[in-house]
């Protein structure tokens, strides 16, 4: 593995003003999951949602020499088993020529860290079945799959529905 000198990799909280970066490594990162159709996200939307009044998730960004290389965007959720917070890690990705080097773990480790300052009480992400590269990656730092879980979501009309029946039963 090639690993560059520590001087050249570096991270910061992104702020309002690298709104365009984090467009940009959404974009790349629905590229690799083939998922680009998907991406509806704007430079405004993202600095309403990241960075506005009611703004709950933070983007964690990676350099080499400067130049972005990867982000990761967390917030903060709760389990009421544990009765602590925890962060929910929404999207990790580092340039695929950039891959190797060592910044995704880099990145991993800093969010490990965040999540003990705050005190929470877990650290958790979904994975594409298909990426074994990922899972293997994150089999190595100690993470485990929580094979017994599935993931649901509601989106678009399905949302409008269900946001729909919730004024019916009033």
């Amino acid at each position: 593995m090639n690993s560059p000198a520590a001087s050249a990799f570096s991270l910061r909280i992104a702020t309002a003003a690298d709104v365009a970066i984090v467009l940009d490594f959404i974009r790349r990162l629905a590229e690799y999951e083939k998922l680009s159709h998907l991406v509806v996200a704007s430079e405004e939307l993202l600095r309403e949602e990241l960075f506005g009044p009611r703004a709950h998730v933070e983007v964690l960004l990676g350099f080499e020499d400067r130049q972005p290389v990867g982000f990761a965007v967390y917030f903060q959720n709760f389990s009421t088993f544990l009765g602590r917070k925890g962060i929910w890690l929404e999207d990790l990705f580092v340039l695929p020529e950039k891959r190797g080097h060592g910044y995704g773990k880099r990145m991993l480790f800093e969010l490990g860290k965040i999540a003990f300052e705050r005190g929470c009480g877990r650290f958790e992400w979904a994975v594409l079945d298909w990426n074994a590269p990922s899972i293997d990656f994150y089999k190595s730092l100690g993470a485990v799959p929580l094979d017994d879980w599935t993931i649901f979501r509601v989106t678009g009309d399905a949302l409008d529905t269900l946001a729909r029946k919730a004024t019916e039963q009033d």
